[in-house]
């Protein structure tokens, strides 16, 4: 080899480490704290920095930007003596990089101690009851004190958040059955309530139902009234208009005791004692119509002087023997009929094993 290019050789390698022990390039976002023979210089922005070589160097390369630290769970006492397991998670950030390297050995088991320490101060505040239920309240008062130790540290803490409480195994038994049975007592209340709304419209609908019905009935009961009120009235002014008499009376009210015995309702008929008076005035009204055309009336009133056969037969006088036979068989075949129906509703009260029930006149069941 060359005598020549052995210096020149040395002098490049003697060059090139000179620049890369003077040349520093910090990332963004980073920061280099530099030592000059052992002490504090200063710290490296991001960009290129140069340093002097071999009285210069890198003690420390921190991160500036916001970090996430979760810590292990935590055993915590509460007020009322139950050890419940706290994990939180913190956010960070390191603000004097000077500060963080030279204030405290290891500033993120500092924050976890701090932290511990701070959860017990706070928790053995609260109850069990407070600690799940206070969350946001525990997550300041943690990010206050963390804060404020942290600071000289060259840290602040943005975010302290619970990430889990966990109570004992039978904490967490007693705290299910206790959910279940809220949520057993709210179904059944709900459940209560939809019955009660359900009884509530069936008795609105049944009521309206009920209103409806009687008012149709009582509608109908008033046309029917109404109906059998103008018949009355009718037959009352045709019987007053063609001036009836009591024998006339006599023979419809005859006519209409068959009708009353024939009721699928009757469980008795009591016939009134008025019914031998009704058959004798019918009988003596038509008897008397009858007997004027005899020959018995006719000789009667030829001795007693009162008129001759012919006049007391004449049709002006009304001796129709027809009219009179009609009359005399419509009121035997009324009077038949009536005693008929008598009989069989007094068999059908006997077939039954009735008794018959005292009343005016003649009783029969039926």
């Amino acid at each position: 080899m060359d005598p020549v290019v052995i210096p020149i050789l040395v002098a490049a390698i003697v060059v090139v480490f000179l620049v890369a022990a003077t040349v520093r390039i910090v990332p963004q976002a980073r920061r280099y704290n530099i030592e000059r023979f052992g002490r504090y210089r200063r710290t490296l922005q991001p960009g290129l920095n140069f340093v002097l070589p071999v009285a210069d160097r890198v003690n420390t390369k921190l991160d500036v930007r916001e970090q996430v630290y979760s810590s292990d769970p935590k055993p915590v006492i509460t007020e009322d003596n139950l050890v419940v397991n706290i994990d939180t998670v913190l956010y960070y950030q390191i603000t004097d990089p000077r500060a963080a390297a030279y204030e405290v050995a290891d500033y993120l088991q500092a924050i976890d101690q701090l932290t511990v320490t701070t959860l017990r101060n706070v928790i053995g505040s609260m109850d069990l009851e407070g600690t799940l239920t206070s969350r946001e309240e525990i997550n300041a008062r943690l990010r206050a004190v963390l804060d404020d130790a942290t600071g000289k540290w060259g840290i602040r803490v943005n975010r302290v958040e619970i990430k889990a409480i966990d109570p004992p195994n039978t904490i967490k038994e007693a705290m299910e059955k206790q959910m279940r049975a809220e949520r057993d007592k709210r179904a059944a209340i709900l459940h209560a309530e939809g019955e009660r709304q359900a009884k509530i419209l069936t008795a609105e609908g049944t009521k309206q139902k009920d209103i409806l019905e009687a008012q149709g009935t009582q509608q109908a009961m008033i046309l029917r009234a109404d109906g059998e009120s103008k018949a009355v009235e009718l037959v009352f002014q045709s019987v007053h208009r063609n001036n009836a008499d009591p024998k006339v009376l006599a023979y419809k009210y005859l006519e209409t005791l068959p009708h009353l015995a024939k009721s699928e309702n009757n469980t008795f008929w009591v016939i009134p004692g008025e019914l031998t008076e009704a058959v004798r005035t019918v009988t003596s009204a038509f008897g008397d119509r009858s007997e004027m055309g005899s020959p018995e009336t006719a000789q009667r009133a030829e001795a007693a002087g009162d008129g001759t056969p012919d006049e007391v037969a004449s049709p002006e006088l009304g001796a129709d023997p027809t009219l009179a036979l009609d009359a005399a068989t419509a009121a035997d075949v009324v009077a038949k009929e009536a005693a008929v129906a008598v009989s069989d509703a007094k068999a059908e009260a006997e077939a039954a094993g009735e008794a018959p029930l005292p009343g005016r006149g003649r009783t029969s069941g039926g």
